[in-house]
């Protein structure tokens, strides 16, 4: 190390301070600092400070973050180096940046990429059968694309109603009890008992659908002369507390044949309405759901060129447009407006029975067949596969296991460079293992600098030590520890012995 050579002495060095990290240009100067010699060397140009710019940031070949000093580095891994920082205060800085790598690491482990699972190029020229795994991962690419495709295809299809038309047979019977004698334990009036009941025919599932989710009312009219204008009309609405049953009786009194009508409402989901008979005609549906009206409504207005050629947003009627809009031009927007008043409730099913009290025609049943719509079986299969939870496990837990075998062949392939290093040339080896870990040990003591280098006089005459010297001494009269160096002698060669033996 340099000896002072006169009686002034410079402030105490700090060994934890690395001068190349203080960040300051030599050309600023505080307000009041003494000016250095003319005769001082610089050996690069003053570099101005911009506004907004700590002067650590400061760009130029002398900056921190320019280009790299010509000697051995300084500072000891990514670790923030202040001037007089406690050693205690950096362990704590390379603890909690260690913690903050480990939390990454973990948050990277949960979010595995493709990437993750592609085999090296080098471990590919080591092991040429790993192209095998590599086709395969290929093509698992394609199918998770395809199933990826499927799947949205699926999602949009199971937003839009998926019925299939199917026949429900419906069975109407009667039973006919006629009236006793006085004495015997029974009825002591005729009556009769009418049952309507039904099922889907060829029905796959075994949970069968009961009989009156199909309808959305049930009337029974019974003669009107037989049974009074109060009393004729047996009724059936769904309702939201309605509970499902597999058919419906009727037990009235009488000892005759009863005219009967069956008025069924089915329960169109989702809704269907009856056209205006002039609209149906002319567009060719006559019930239908509103969108699908809608859809060959558009398609009449489109094939027919009734949409305005300047304005878009309006349609010119047509004669038979003008007599049912009653309008000979409307927006769009006024569509479903004047369309709701053409809509009616679609015409029920009329079942014409007669309720036959002759006990030869009791064991007949009459059966009717109807259309109804029904959830189509694909739709449940749709929703079985977007809602599996074991398939997913199952591919999440593979996945896992691809990305440790994919990270233990990495790790097998280091050591193997590491024993193949160290065979091909042990000397080289462990020189250079020595020296990975001199720096592995000095960022963990949080030693700087190169104390093989320092201890050597050359290590002081090189090129960059003037403004090193410079920075050093601006940064202690920055921080009020070096104001004492100015305060002894304003003279040139007191200023000297102060940059020289300061350091």
């Amino acid at each position: 190390m340099m000896a002072s050579k006169g009686g002034f002495t410079g402030p105490p060095m700090n060994p934890n301070l690395n001068p190349m990290n203080v960040g300051h240009p030599a050309g600023m100067r505080m307000p009041g600092m003494l000016q250095p010699p003319t005769g001082y060397p610089r050996s690069i140009p003053q570099f101005a400070q911009r506004p907004g710019i700590p002067p650590s940031r400061m760009g130029g070949p002398m900056g921190v973050m320019g280009s790299q000093m010509p000697g051995p580095s300084y500072g000891g891994g990514n670790l923030p180096m202040r001037p007089g920082m406690d050693a205690s205060r950096k362990r704590f800085l390379h603890q909690q940046q260690q913690q903050e790598a480990l939390g990454s690491l973990r948050r990277g482990a949960k979010r595995r990429k493709m990437a993750d699972k592609v085999l090296p190029q080098r471990i590919r020229d080591l092991v040429p059968e790993s192209q095998a795994y590599m086709d395969l991962l290929a093509f698992e690419r394609k199918l998770d694309q395809t199933i990826a495709r499927k799947r949205m295809e699926i999602q949009e299809a199971i937003k839009k109603p998926i019925m299939q038309k199917r026949k429900l047979r419906i069975y109407i019977s009667n039973t006919f009890t006629p009236s006793k004698p006085e004495g015997e334990e029974s009825e002591k009036v005729s009556s009769w008992e009418l049952r309507v009941e039904g099922k889907l025919l060829e029905e796959p599932g075994k949970q069968k659908r009961k009989f009156s989710s199909f309808f959305k009312s049930l009337v029974i009219e019974l003669d009107k002369e037989l049974y009074g204008p109060d009393n004729h009309l047996v009724e059936w609405h769904r309702m939201p507390t309605t509970q499902e049953t597999d058919g419906f009786q009727v037990k009235r009194p009488g000892d005759v044949n009863v005219k009967c009508t069956l008025l069924l409402m089915l329960d169109h989901q989702p809704p269907q309405y009856k056209l205006d008979p002039r609209l149906a005609r002319l567009l060719g549906v006559h019930t239908q759901t509103r969108a699908s009206i809608m859809q060959a409504l558009w398609l009449y207005i489109k094939n027919n060129k009734l949409q305005d050629c300047h304005e878009k947003e309006f349609i010119n009627c047509n004669r038979y447009f003008r007599q049912i809009f009653n309008c000979p031009r409307m927006r769009f927007s006024e569509i479903p407006m004047k369309l709701a008043g053409l809509l009616q409730h679609p015409d029920p099913i009329v079942i014409n029975h007669i309720i036959s009290v002759d006990p030869t025609d009791q064991k007949k049943t009459a059966c009717y067949d109807i259309d109804v719509e029904v959830d189509d079986p694909l739709k449940t299969q749709m929703n079985s596969f977007l809602s599996s939870a074991n398939s997913q496990q199952e591919i999440a837990t593979l996945e896992m296991k691809i990305h440790e075998t994919i990270e233990y062949i990495n790790q097998l392939k280091t050591e193997r460079d590491f024993m193949l290093s160290f065979s091909n040339s042990p000397q080289e080896f462990i020189q250079d293992w020595l020296k990975s870990q001199c720096r592995d040990l000095k960022l963990m003591t949080d030693v700087t600098g190169n104390p093989e280098e320092e201890r050597r006089a050359e290590f002081y005459e090189a090129p960059w030590m003037p403004e090193a010297v410079g920075r050093y001494v601006y940064s202690k009269v920055s921080n009020g520890r070096g104001r004492s160096v100015f305060r002894c002698s304003h003279s040139k060669d007191a200023l000297k012995r102060a940059f020289f033996f300061s350091f």
